[in-house]
């Protein structure tokens, strides 16, 4: 999830959006292009996924600085990153791909041990890494773009060993559910004890099932307060116990209060570039679209 931590012109970034949700599950893209010259300063926030920013600027690059770490250039951001910035100057590109933990799994074999942090793409892909990106950079269109990622995510499923059924079940329950399905339900739903599903969710997606809960549940309450409605009706919409209980949650994951998380742009440009899984709005059936996010 993007967010501008100071105020940032979101007329500078333009949106490039598949033409279809085609590909492999549980994965979704954006591309993005920064118009202008001047300096591009973005946080980055928890979101129910593990996240490849696959830098496709000229030049130094950009540079993240996560918890004790900074990396530049591409990179794989772990579920629960904490506070990571990510800076760059002049125009530039990136492809943002989302992975839902039991993908990332598939594809990069080292969820869990990311989680919490960040790492160089090239130290989960070695020199794959880089005949994604010069792939990526040869390319003359965002649709051609996206259609590369995809084959090279296509061809690289399945070289690590897939997460447990009973694990990926519990995932797709959490999401779907938003959070509001209870653990104890889950393990009956998959036959398994609930301290076997704890510590199966944990040590391959890297969270416990409570925890996934709580981020998906934040995720969908943001998005509804970016939308305009009411702290009050979240909270009770969203399943939390009251309005103080949707403060402190927010405050958790994103330092903020609910009325600056409200305004916050990121929670815009996330409606732009993935609107499929926007609560608050419908994809459209334009096919692809380049916007730029008022």
């Amino acid at each position: 999830m993007l967010s501008a931590e100071t105020p940032f012109d979101w007329a500078g970034v333009e949106v490039a959006v598949p033409r279809s949700m085609g590909g492999p599950p549980g994965i979704s893209m954006a591309g993005f292009r920064h118009r202008d010259s001047g300096r591009v300063d973005i946080t980055m926030v928890a979101h129910p996924s593990v996240t490849l920013l696959i830098d496709l600027t000229d030049g130094e690059g950009i540079t993240h600085d996560g918890p004790g770490r900074r990396e530049r250039g591409s990179v794989v951001v772990g579920l629960l990153p904490g506070d990571l910035r990510t800076t760059g100057q002049g125009t530039g590109e990136c492809l943002q791909i989302r992975l839902e933990p039991d993908a990332a799994a598939a594809l990069l074999g080292a969820s869990a041990e990311l989680t919490g942090t960040l790492a160089a793409l090239a130290d989960i892909w070695g020199r794959d890494a880089g005949r994604a990106e010069d792939r990526l950079r040869a390319a003359t269109s965002w649709d051609e773009r996206f259609a590369i990622a995809a084959d090279i995510l296509g061809r690289r499923l399945g070289d690590h060993r897939p997460v447990d059924p009973e694990v990926a079940h519990t995932w797709r329950r959490t999401l779907t559910s938003r959070g509001r399905v209870r653990v104890d339900r889950l393990a009956d739903e998959v036959g398994w004890s609930r301290k076997r599903l704890w510590s199966r969710f944990r040590s391959q997606l890297g969270i416990t099932p409570k925890h996934a809960a709580r981020l998906v549940r934040f995720d969908h309450a943001a998005h509804l307060l970016a939308a305009g409605h009411a702290t009050a009706g979240v909270a009770a919409h969203s399943g939390y116990a009251d309005q103080s209980h949707l403060h402190r949650e927010v405050k958790t994951f994103t330092g903020l209060t609910p009325t600056a998380v409200a305004s916050a742009p990121w929670l815009a440009i996330d409606d732009v570039a993935w609107p499929a899984s926007s609560p608050t709005r419908k994809r459209s059936k334009d096919g692809e679209h380049i916007a730029a996010p008022r």
